[in-house]
């Protein structure tokens, strides 16, 4: 299951699963709803994807993280 949602992930994205598990550990070690470690992966996700996030979306990302509405089953997103 794990892989087959790293390879949908990699094949929609182009991202590597090494990539997303170090951007995982990084949110790991630090608090995964500070805002600054928040940005700091949003940034690393617009450099690494060629997309750039608007400042308005980026707070937009943050508060839905910092306020749980997220989706709880990540592997329906890919």
């Amino acid at each position: 299951m794990k892989d087959s949602l790293f390879q949908r992930i990699e094949k929609k994205t182009n991202i590597k699963k090494e990539t997303i598990l170090d951007l995982a550990k990084k949110i790991q070690k630090n608090n995964p709803k500070d805002e600054n470690t928040l940005r700091e992966i949003i940034h690393e996700l617009s450099q690494i994807t060629g997309k750039e996030v608007s400042l308005e979306k980026e707070n937009k990302i943050i508060e839905a993280i910092q306020k749980d509405r997220i989706p709880n089953q990540m592997d329906k997103m890919f």
